[in-house]
């Protein structure tokens, strides 16, 4: 009976709601009655988190698994991630999905190196006899941000809202190659086929595995319980996943024993989740009434008819209000005399420590607080300087944690505390308003403070420009550096805060988004109208994206930098980072023009941008031009010296025009400043395979693939050099070994049919090659490779017609052309063909 008595006392109010949800989990799944989704919405502060919290603790108590996710995610790897690790603070963790998730985080990054491919991949490179257009090395860029490009930015047909200077110029059968280009390259890059998928759509490969997970663990337990709180937030990117998640057999055959509850300001959408009414139970929370705020109030000592009616008055009823009106059990009707007071004045008016008070106030300011910025706080503020205050410190931040409009915020990158919305708001409406210069210099001091943190990181890390929005922990605290910096002076940060959108569009979609809510929120705490505008554009803009998209579709980055480079509102700089990010999108997807001419409006704008010059470099090298690549290389050399991605570039796009010493030059100075590169140490090993030395060639080759077993175009490279010495057997095993890593792969599969062809085993030969072109009909090298071939059993009608074929695909082809003129001199009595 105690124990009763207590689970009811910790939360007053809402009884109808609480005894609704224990009941749903004393049905059967397949009890008509039961439901599997709980949708509950009201206005701020109308204590929707409080309820879902509590709604969580009965779960627990019913033995459910439970996992409570927040707008601290920003995608559906990161609600993911978040589950998880809700699971495994309860005992239960889900160990494939994080080793899955792992490897999703790796290959993200990795996914860069792929993007390169795409550009650096050389169709006309000449080598051997039948040499498909292979990828090259692909060394990695200086940051990060291409992730964007591979995790964001491949783009399907008729998908794209193209702004700005190239509305109407894409072309769409470019547009169909760059996005088929970049599929193989990822294919090419990645040891697990599904490894491509990952990267491109995540939600596709995690999500069987969590409901895999899900199944394994209901076997032992009666429920699970999902919790998505501030759903406002997090609907453009979880709404479509959870529909189809709980509605479609998409990631497979969600268990029945799943109760999922989605809490936000927003009604049910009906449009999206039509025909599900009979399955849901749709939650509207209103302010409490006249008779359960006095319950709440009596459950806090809270008697007194004066106090009583005054915070009646002042709270409206909403529960986090009434509840913070509550705390210290005022009794003397003089305490709420004041019917003037301010409803945030009365939130602290019954704590009578002076210091308490300034310090709740002060610490509204930040978004959120951990120990550090708490102090940070108070030092500003000059509490420091108060007599016992040093000592006093850390139990006031005890106490603040305390208070109950402070709350845990969760998440892996949370700042840990947070005040609740309703209280500070008015709490920042009258800091701004009371002293304005006030506000302003405080929202100074703590943008500084945040930038000497952030300078920390840089320091510490050694990261250059174009590394640092890699690193979480930087974009953390640059974020908060913005959003005090636009709080204190929106019309000068405002450039500066567009211009980090920009940048955070290449490391992806959730960078960004998270730029565009700082935006947003220091819109509205400083009553900017523009600024929050801003916010608001963006941030619809990226929440384009469609976690659900079959095609790994992305249309929010490229939305949102049309928005920047139309609006007018960013500076050079800005336009700069702009016009660059856009480039490399551009270039990924082939649209090689397009590309050059933001490139090019880029460095117009800030001409020393090494990385500029290498995604141009990288632009020209796709579309051909070797020349222009290799001077705009040797530029982001001159810039950014001994930059291993710079080098590594420079170096493969001499090794593919043949220019095999200096690429072996350049090579050496890559591998010097990131021995464990793969990518260029391959490449050197190709390079000294055609100086003629290949005792060394192998040894760059065999260390290639030692640092990468599913580099496959190490394994390729290294298969030929073994057939050049003869070992066919070794250059099969490697060809084999790549065809199990990439089995659906035209390249490889013409690779493996040349090898076969070399080696004299012709029936085998005609095979691979005979699959190449099932895969990709329009391979000119597999077709050149089995005219080839069927010349040597004696076909000559069929090697005529590939060869021809593959002429026509590839006008100009020099050896095609050659062996098209043998093989008709042989056929009219002259000689035998090639050897």
């Amino acid at each position: 009976m105690a124990e009763l008595i207590r689970r009811r006392q910790r939360f007053v109010g809402r009884r109808a709601e609480l005894v609704a949800f224990q009941d749903n989990l004393g049905l059967a799944p397949d009890d008509e009655a039961h439901r599997f989704l709980f949708h509950v919405h009201g206005i701020a502060g109308v204590g929707k988190t409080s309820l879902v919290r509590e709604w969580e603790k009965t779960a627990r108590e019913c033995d459910a698994l439970t996992a409570y996710v927040d707008d601290a995610v920003n995608s559906v790897p990161e609600a993911l991630a978040a589950i998880s690790a809700e699971f495994a603070r309860q005992g239960r963790p889900f160990k494939r999905l994080d080793r899955l998730l792992e490897t999703y985080r790796q290959r993200r990054h990795e996914a860069e190196s792929a993007s390169a491919a795409a550009s650096l991949a050389d169709p006309a490179e000449a080598g051997e006899m039948g040499e498909p257009a292979a990828p090259g090395p692909q060394p990695p860029r200086p940051s990060a941000g291409s992730t964007a490009l591979a995790t964001a930015g491949t783009i399907g047909l008729g998908m794209v809202p193209v702004v700005g200077a190239f509305a109407g110029v894409l072309d769409t059968a470019r547009l169909a190659e760059g996005t088929d280009r970049l599929r193989a390259a990822l294919s090419a890059r990645f040891r697990n086929p599904d490894d491509v998928r990952l990267v491109l759509t995540p939600d596709q490969v995690l999500t069987p595995v969590l409901v895999e997970e899900l199944t394994e663990a209901l076997r032992q337990l009666p429920w699970i319980a999902l919790f998505f709180d501030t759903y406002e937030r997090t609907a453009p990117f979880l709404a479509r996943w959870l529909h189809d998640l709980m509605t479609t057999e998409r990631y497979g055959q969600l268990p029945l024993q799943v109760v999922v509850t989605l809490a936000g300001r927003q009604p049910f959408d009906t449009a999206l989740w039509d025909g599900f009414a009979d399955f849901m139970a749709d939650v509207r929370l209103d302010p409490f009434t006249e008779d359960e705020t006095r319950r709440l109030l009596a459950a806090r000592s809270v008697t007194e008819e004066t106090v009583v009616a005054e915070v009646l008055r002042l709270s409206g009823g909403l529960p986090v209000l009434v509840s913070t009106l509550a705390q210290n059990r005022p009794a003397d009707p003089g305490d709420v005399g004041d019917p003037s007071a301010t409803a945030v004045e009365r939130f602290l008016k019954w704590e009578r420590d002076p210091l308490r008070r300034r310090v709740a106030l002060d610490c509204a300011l930040p978004r959120g607080l951990d120990e550090d910025v708490f102090l940070a706080v108070v030092e500003e503020a000059g509490v420091r300087e108060d007599t016992g205050a040093g000592e006093y410190a850390a139990g006031l931040y005890d106490w603040l944690r305390a208070l109950p409009f402070v709350t845990e915020k969760a998440g892996a990158d949370a700042a840990g505390l947070r005040y609740h919305d309703v209280v500070r708001a008015p709490m920042l409406r009258l800091r701004r308003t009371r002293s304005p210069r006030g506000w302003s210099g405080r929202h100074t001091a703590l943008a500084r403070r945040f930038a000497a943190w952030r300078e920390e990181i840089e320091a510490e890390a050694g990261l250059r420009a174009d590394d640092r929005w890699e690193s979480g922990r930087w974009r953390a605290l640059r974020l908060e550096e913005t959003y005090h910096s636009l709080c204190a002076n929106p019309g000068t940060a405002l450039a500066t805060a567009l211009r980090d959108v920009a940048e955070a569009c290449r490391e992806g979609v959730g960078a960004a988004r998270r730029c565009a809510l700082a935006l947003a929120e220091a819109g509205e705490d400083t009553d900017d109208a523009v600024v929050r505008e801003w916010g608001r554009r963006l941030g619809d803009a990226l929440g384009e994206d469609d976690a659900g998209a079959t095609t790994g579709v992305r249309t929010g980055v490229r939305t949102a930098l049309g928005l920047l480079l139309d609006g007018g509102a960013l500076d050079t700089a800005g336009r700069a980072v702009a016009h660059r990010v856009r480039g490399r999108v551009l270039s990924a997807e082939g649209q090689y023009e397009p590309a050059l001419a933001d490139l090019d409006r880029s460095l117009a704008l800030v001409p020393g941008q090494y990385g500029a010059y290498l995604d141009r470099g990288i632009t020209h090298r796709g579309r051909g031009d070797t020349p222009a690549a290799l001077a705009d290389f040797h530029r982001a050399d001159a810039l950014a010296p001994d930059t291993p991605g710079i080098l590594g570039a420079w170096g493969e796009t001499l090794r593919a025009a043949g220019r095999y010493e200096e690429a072996v030059a350049l090579l050496d100075r890559a591998i010097a400043a990131a021995p464990g590169d793969a990518y260029a140490t391959a490449s050197r090993g190709s390079a000294l395979h055609r100086l003629g030395r290949p005792t060394e060639a192998l040894v760059d080759l065999d260390r290639a693939v030692a640092l990468d077993g599913g580099y496959l175009w190490a394994l390729v490279r290294r298969g030929r050099l073994f057939c050049a010495l003869g070992e066919h057997d070794r250059a099969v095993a490697d060809l084999d070994r790549a065809a199990e890593i990439a089995p659906d792969s035209d390249w490889i599969a013409s690779e493996r049919g040349e090898i076969h062809r070399l080696a004299g085993r012709y029936e085998d030969a005609d095979r691979e090659l005979s699959r190449a072109l099932t895969l990709n009909p329009a391979h000119p090298s597999a077709l050149a490779s089995r005219g080839a071939v069927r010349h040597r059993l004696n076909r000559p009608a069929e090697a005529l017609a590939d060869l021809d074929r593959a002429i026509a695909l590839r006008p100009g082809y020099a050896w095609a052309i050659e062996y098209r003129e043998q093989v008709r001199a042989e056929s009219a009595g002259g000689f035998s063909g090639p050897a």
